[in-house]
């Protein structure tokens, strides 16, 4: 297996206009003998209404099992902001960020979940997840309370 060519490490990095334009990088898992969960949570994650064009705020948490690679955090901090100016759904955006994860390392197993704020009154939560949990690994809840406003 040749190793991955990391592009964006270490040095200053627009950020890409698109998040078809952005590259998921990755590393060697150190661990790769070992199951256990990685957990990246993104509070400030920014899309568009593809409608309105109005801005769209999510919290996202992210936990996969990694096989022989890790996702390269740069770079996944890269991708997620790329949707700062883009105009998609937010199951669009949840099941695209968690597919474009899946495709970059092939995790043993990955669950995304998009904690979606309200507009127009209602929060909009979506979850996707690929692969089996091996065994043995404990999978944390993701901490996030379902909304409730003011009550």
């Amino acid at each position: 297996m040749s190793k991955p060519k990391i592009t964006q490490l270490g040095k200053r990095v627009a950020v890409p206009k698109s998040p078809d334009q952005t590259r998921l990088e990755s590393v060697a898992n150190p661990h790769a003998d070992s199951d256990y969960v990685v957990r990246f949570t993104a509070p400030e994650f920014t899309c568009l209404c593809p409608i309105t064009g109005q801005p769209d705020f999510a919290l996202f948490v992210m936990d996969y099992c990694p096989a022989k690679s890790l996702v390269e955090s740069k770079s996944l901090k890269l991708f997620l902001t790329s949707f700062r100016n883009h105009g998609a759904f937010h199951e669009d955006c949840t099941v695209l960020i968690g597919k474009r994860v899946v495709e970059a390392i092939k995790p043993k197993f990955l669950r995304i979940a998009g904690f979606w704020y309200p507009r127009g009154g209602m929060p909009i939560d979506v979850f996707w997840q690929t692969g089996k949990l091996p065994a043995g690994v404990v999978l944390p809840d993701p901490g996030v309370s379902p909304y409730r406003g003011r009550g």
